[in-house]
């Protein structure tokens, strides 16, 4: 997947779409559950790699306490 620099790798789930390849993605790192705002990394633009609601995919944020984070996978 490339290099991370120290950040956390999530699973989340897609909960809605949101302009300017913008998503609210539901994580639930510590086994609480909570939303946080995502936008697409850099290859699944260039790739085209569609994203809709209810779509598992995996977050990198800096600290598991952020608020914002980059899909860079979807499974």
């Amino acid at each position: 997947m490339g290099k991370n620099n120290g950040a956390h790798l999530v699973d989340g789930v897609v909960v809605e779409a949101l302009p300017g390849l913008m998503f609210r993605v539901a994580i639930c790192p510590e086994g609480e559950e909570r939303k946080i705002l995502a936008h697409l990394a850099g290859k699944m633009k260039i790739n085209y790699i569609r994203i809709i609601p209810g779509d598992r995919v995996i977050v990198e944020m800096p600290s598991l306490k952020d608020t914002r984070g980059r899909i860079v996978r979807r499974h």
